[in-house]
C-alpha cells in the first residue's frame, strides 16, 4: 500500500500575510494566490480546477512562467479494455474514444468520472499555515461511474510551497470504493505545452529517453507513435522526469527549465508526450489491482531549474517519496517501497 497525502489542521488564509515567513496567501472569491520568495502561483476554487492554475505560475528569479493550462491537472479513474456492452451503457461523460490522433491505439476506459479539471467546477480549497511553508489541499468524490461500479471514490490532492523555493511538492491520493485489476488516475505531469512552432520552448527533456527540440512537435501525431512510455518489470527509470525548456516568444531568448517529478518511478503506468495542438504531457499512475476501500498516491514536484544537473540533484533529495505528511509545525514527505 501506498503512502497516503496526511493533513492538519487548516488555518485561516483571508487574505493574510506572513510577516516572518515572508509568504503571503490571498483568499479571494474564485482563488487562492500564494507568493513566496522565489514563486507566484495561483489555485483556483471555480472553473478550471485542480493543482496550479495554468500561466499564474512564476519564477521571480527570471520572470518566466509556465506555458500551459494548469500543473498537475486531475482528469478520470481509468483502467485497461474495452468492449462494446460497455460502452454502450456509460454516461456520454465516461465515453473514451481510442484510435484516434487524441488517444491513439490503445483500448481504455474510464471507471469513474467525470473529469475533474473541466466538470467538477468547483472545488473547496484550504490553507495550511506554518513556519516557511504554505500548503493548500483539496477532494473531489467522483460522481458518475461505469456499469457496475460504485460512485464515490475519493481524490485528494495537497500542494506544499516551501519558502525561498523555485518549485512545489505535490500529492495525488485516491481511495477507492470500486474493485479494478489495474485502476489508475490520468493527470497533466507537470502539465502541457501552448506554442507556435515551437515559440515559447527549445526542448523537451524527458529522464527516460533524453532530450527532443522543439522541432519534434510542430505536426500533431498520436501519443503512441513516439515519446511514450509505458511500465515493464524490471525496466523502471532511475529517475522519472519530464521537463520543458522555456523561452521568450517574443525574442527567443532562453529561459529556465520547468520540470514535473514523480518522485517514485515505480508508480508511473504509463505516460506520453505528443502533439495534438499542443505538447501533451499526460500521465498515469497507479495501475495495480485494488480492492474497495483501498487506496494508492504519487507525489510530485514541480518546479523552475536552470540545467537538467540542478533538477538530479533536487529529484534524488526526494526520491522514493509517495505521500506528504503536513502539519501546522512542519511538513515532510513520506516514502514507500510499495510495488517496486
Amino acid at each position: 500500500m501506498l503512502s497516503l497525502c496526511v493533513f492538519g489542521n487548516a488555518g485561516s488564509a483571508d487574505r493574510t500575510a506572513f510577516s516572518d515567513q515572508k509568504i503571503a496567501v490571498e483568499d479571494a472569491s474564485d482563488h487562492i494566490a500564494i507568493t513566496t520568495s522565489a514563486l507566484q502561483a495561483n489555485l483556483r476554487k471555480r472553473g478550471y480546477v485542480s493543482g496550479v492554475e495554468g500561466g499564474s505560475f512564476v519564477d521571480k528569479k527570471t520572470g518566466f512562467h509556465d506555458a500551459g493550462f494548469g500543473l498537475d491537472i486531475i482528469d478520470w479513474l481509468m483502467e485497461p479494455g474495452s468492449d462494446a456492452a460497455y460502452r454502450s451503457q456509460l454516461p456520454p461523460e465516461l465515453v473514451y474514444e481510442f484510435n484516434n490522433l487524441q488517444h491513439g491505439k490503445e483500448a481504455k476506459r474510464s471507471v469513474e468520472g467525470p473529469q475533474i479539471c473541466t466538470q467538477a467546477k468547483e472545488l473547496p480549497l484550504e490553507t495550511i499555515q506554518g513556519k516557511e511553508f504554505v500548503a493548500v489541499k483539496t477532494h473531489f468524490r467522483y460522481t458518475l461511474a461505469a456499469p457496475g461500479k460504485k460512485v464515490g471514490s475519493e481524490w485528494r490532492q495537497t500542494i506544499v510551497f516551501p519558502q525561498g523555493k523555485r518549485y512545489f511538492l505535490s500529492c495525488d491520493t485516491v481511495t477507492s470504493v470500486n474493485a479494478s485489476d489495474a485502476l489508475f488516475l490520468r493527470l497533466d505531469m507537470p502539465g502541457h505545452i501552448r506554442h507556435n512552432q515551437g515559440d515559447t520552448f527549445s526542448e523537451v527533456y524527458l529522464s527516460y529517453l533524453g532530450s527532443i527540440p522543439s522541432s519534434a512537435f510542430f505536426h500533431d501525431f498520436a501519443p503512441d507513435e513516439r515519446y511514450g512510455y509505458r511500465r515493464e518489470e524490471g525496466k523502471v527509470p532511475h529517475r522519472f522526469i519530464r521537463a520543458y525548456h522555456l523561452r521568450d516568444p517574443k525574442t527567443g531568448a532562453p529561459g529556465p527549465w520547468l520540470a514535473g517529478m514523480t518522485l517514485d518511478p515505480s508508480v508511473v503506468s504509463e505516460a506520453w508526450c505528443h502533439q495534438r495542438g499542443y505538447v501533451c504531457m499526460i500521465e498515469e499512475f497507479g495501475g495495480h489491482p485494488i480492492q474497495p476501500g483501498e487506496a494508492f498516491s504519487a507525489a510530485f514536484l514541480v518546479g523552475f531549474f536552470d540545467s537538467i544537473e540542478e533538477m538530479n540533484r533536487v529529484y534524488d533529495r526526494y526520491a522514493g517519496t509517495t505521500g506528504l505528511e503536513v502539519r501546522t509545525t512542519g511538513w515532510k514527505p513520506l516514502k514507500t517501497q510499495a510495488h517496486r
